[in-house]
């Protein structure tokens, strides 16, 4: 199972805002999609979440914006896990294109992720075979 996760993303005209690059809500939405690819990749679909009665809901974002996505461009979201705790998680995310034979760092982001019983919203701490599942990649990639 992949350490880092990686979601290819053409940039279509409903990710634009009106300059005419990539909104900053479309660098969110192909976080939260590469977030949840990498979870069911190891394992973790929304609907194991489910079954298990808990699961991750964001804590806080942060992302910088180094280069905007353009129309019809292909960007890459890679995506590790950095930190497991009790009942948080830090996940990193780099996004990239390639230009002119060069790769792009268009942003980079983090989330951090509590777990949470469904059912009550309260925090819970992280079941060990949910946090075995991923492994925790400490360098910047």
């Amino acid at each position: 199972m992949p350490a880092i996760f990686e979601l290819m993303h053409t940039v279509a005209d409903g990710d634009l805002d009106g300059l005419g690059h990539a909104n900053n809500i479309s660098y969110l939405k192909w976080m939260q999609s590469a977030a949840l690819g990498h979870s069911a990749a190891q394992g973790w679909s929304a609907q194991a979440y489910a079954t298990l009665g808990c699961g991750w809901v964001v804590r806080s974002h942060y992302i910088e914006y180094l280069s905007p996505a353009q129309f019809e461009e292909t960007i890459v979201v890679r995506t590790w896990v950095a930190d497991l705790k009790k009942v948080t998680s830090l996940r990193r995310f780099r996004i990239v294109t390639e230009r002119d034979g060069k790769e792009i760092l268009l942003a980079t982001a983090e989330t951090d992720w509590a777990f949470v019983d469904y059912r009550t919203g309260a925090p819970k701490r992280i079941p060990p075979e949910v946090s075995s599942a991923f492994e925790v990649v400490t360098s910047d990639n």
